[in-house]
């Protein structure tokens, strides 16, 4: 460490990795403002937050896949807090906005552009519910539509009015994994649909798979156009997080052939 540096904490790498979650690559550098703005909470140099994001992207197996190499010198500390991450993405990621928050000295629902006045007719319990369902869904779709660059990942379409942030395990069935970016895919609404009835799914290798109901149809143009003509090829790769091999799985189990 160099004359005048100081230890980052765990709670300052708790910020970065919070970061890092929600930016690509390309986006780590010390101009962009999301580095400016953690670095101004936490009193570090944009350039000190730039390098820690990159020593993160060091630990990244994906990125290392594809031949993208962050910083290689990151410490006992960062490797540490790195697999917690990973093991642990919801409540990790959780904790992380709401140490952000309490830095900013507002709330994560705030922090998130969530509107508490939708749940003025509700009290108590109930109301701690809903908003935590409509956080959690916003973080959500946030995380998928970046990691898919707002794009659909079968058809390309970027228009994120028209993206829904799909769960690959259904919201209800994996508690652990409702925020997490592994367990989402970025689909238009057409075939958000189709997913969710298991009339279509994506393979371990990220291969389309289509329903035989749909080749019973093949002489209706829009079902050759929507769903055929996408059989066998393969999704537009995320940017930054894969989908989980077990969370295909359990949607390929789910799939009606």
């Amino acid at each position: 460490m160099k004359a005048g540096q100081t230890l980052w904490t765990r709670e300052e790498l708790t910020l970065a990795i919070n970061l890092y979650s929600k930016l690509l690559f390309g986006q780590i550098h010390q101009r962009n403002p999301a580095v400016i703005d953690l670095a101004d909470t936490i009193g570090r140099t944009p350039g000190s937050v730039a390098y820690k994001l990159v020593n993160f992207a060091s630990l990244d197996p994906k990125l290392r896949q594809r031949g993208v190499k962050g910083m290689s010198n990151a410490s006992r500390l960062d490797k540490e807090v790195w697999q917690e991450y990973i093991h642990n993405w919801d409540q990790q990621y959780i904790e992380g906005e709401k140490l952000l928050a309490q830095k900013k000295r507002t709330t994560v629902e705030k922090l998130n552009g969530i509107n508490l006045d939708d749940f003025k007719e509700t009290d108590g319990k109930e109301r701690q519910q809903l908003v935590t369902i409509r956080l959690n869904q916003h973080l959500f779709r946030n995380l998928v539509l970046t990691n898919f660059d707002n794009r659909c990942c079968i058809t390309g379409i970027k228009m994120p009015e028209l993206i829904i942030a799909s769960h690959i395990v259904p919201w209800s069935k994996d508690k652990a994994n409702r925020i997490s970016p592994k367990n989402g895919l970025a689909l238009n609404a057409l075939h958000d649909k189709a997913f969710d009835r298991g009339l279509l799914t994506v393979t371990e290798e990220l291969k389309i798979k289509i329903s035989s109901v749909f080749h019973q149809q093949a002489d209706t143009e829009s079902i050759k156009q929507n769903f055929i003509n996408y059989d066998g090829k393969s999704i537009i790769e995320p940017k930054k997080f894969y989908p989980d091999t077990d969370f295909l799985k359990y949607h390929n189990d789910q799939f009606k052939p």
